[in-house]
């Protein structure tokens, strides 16, 4: 899990971008105890980077628990593969249809 500020170093932008981010699903961002958020460093791999803010949309939310709930729990639609490893795998458009079916 990365600091704000670590991501931020990581994809060459600024914290206030991130944050943004977060708000608009394009990052997942889980909420701290204390201010700030704590963000899943495999998401800046390429192929869930782009899948990120697909997802957001097709399940209706920008919530970070909601989206990596969704994306680390096994699904029988997916062969009982994660949607995460499904997308890993090439599988994106297949996720994207169970993401719309499961919308929260």
């Amino acid at each position: 899990m990365l600091s704000t500020d670590m991501a931020a170093d990581l994809v060459g932008t600024t914290p206030v971008t991130i944050n943004a981010w977060i708000a608009k699903g394009r990052a997942i961002g889980l909420t701290q105890a204390r201010r700030g958020f704590k963000l899943p460093s495999w998401q800046f791999e390429p192929a869930l980077w782009d899948a990120v803010p697909k997802l957001s949309k097709a399940l209706g939310t920008t919530e970070g628990c909601a989206l990596l709930a969704f994306l680390e729990t096994p699904s029988g639609a997916l062969g009982g593969r994660t949607p995460r490893q499904a997308i890993e795998q090439g599988h994106l458009a297949r996720v994207i249809e169970v993401a719309r079916a499961e919308g929260y």
